[in-house]
């Protein structure tokens, strides 16, 4: 169900995505926002472009209702050098829109790689309506852009034999955040508008199949991360 408007949600939300992970990427999402609608356009490059011969499906959210922030290397609370979904979750909390190039944009569609941008890059553009939890993060100021999928390769050696802490037949690099940054509101008139349109494609790959049992069913773990987090501060 579509959200009530609020006059207040009429506005301009940027962020920088920074890399997490040492991802090498880095990019920038606008998102308009009229009532209950959001027309977002996005671009990223840098990030890991293929595996197993195939376009490597980077699957992105908003996420919310944590801290509104990007995690850090304090957040490698295992010590392998590899901030995971989990751990990253105390900061940037589940995910609550799916970013994805058609079709469904709920939580649920978080992790099929079919409707994913895919590749080293994307330039994304794409009008969808909001639901309430997402509008409330945004007027709250904790919404996060958080970009999924990390090259194999290029993590340390010991989190190179991991596998994923969410589904044991994926490597660690398969849901781990590449990409992130927090959503801010920008003055009347000073935001830029972003440039690109509808891109990507969504592929199948076997490695990936499981995704689905990993970032969806970190969102009960949000609530006990912030506590354990907020408890080291």
């Amino acid at each position: 169900m579509t959200a009530p408007a609020y006059a207040e949600d009429t506005a301009t939300y940027q962020a920088r995505l920074g890399p997490l992970n040492n991802s090498g990427g880095s990019g920038s999402l606008t998102l308009e926002l009229s009532g209950g609608t959001a027309t977002i356009t996005e671009h990223f490059s840098g990030l890991a472009a293929t595996f197993k011969d195939m376009p490597y499906p980077h699957v992105q959210h908003i996420h919310g209702g944590a801290e509104g922030v990007c995690p850090t290397k304090a957040d490698d609370t295992s010590g392998d050098g590899v901030i995971s979904t989990p751990e990253g979750q105390a900061t940037y909390g589940p995910i609550q829109t799916t970013l994805s190039v058609k079709g469904d944009t709920s939580p649920k569609a978080g992790t099929d790689i079919k409707i994913a941008p895919s590749g080293a890059s994307t330039d994304y553009q794409r009008t969808i309506d909001l639901d309430a939890a997402t509008l409330k993060s945004l007027r709250s100021g904790i919404g996060v852009i958080v970009v999924h999928g990390l090259d194999p390769a290029t993590l340390p050696k010991q989190a190179q034999k991991e596998k994923s802490p969410l589904v044991p037949s994926l490597p660690l690099a398969a849901t781990s955040p590449a990409l992130c940054g927090p959503l801010k509101m920008m003055p009347a008139g000073g935001a830029a508008t972003g440039t690109g349109s509808t891109a990507g494609n969504g592929v199948q790959g076997s490695w990936l199949l499981g995704l689905g049992a990993g970032l969806a069913g970190t969102a009960a773990l949000t609530r006990v991360l912030v506590l354990r987090r907020r408890a080291r501060q």
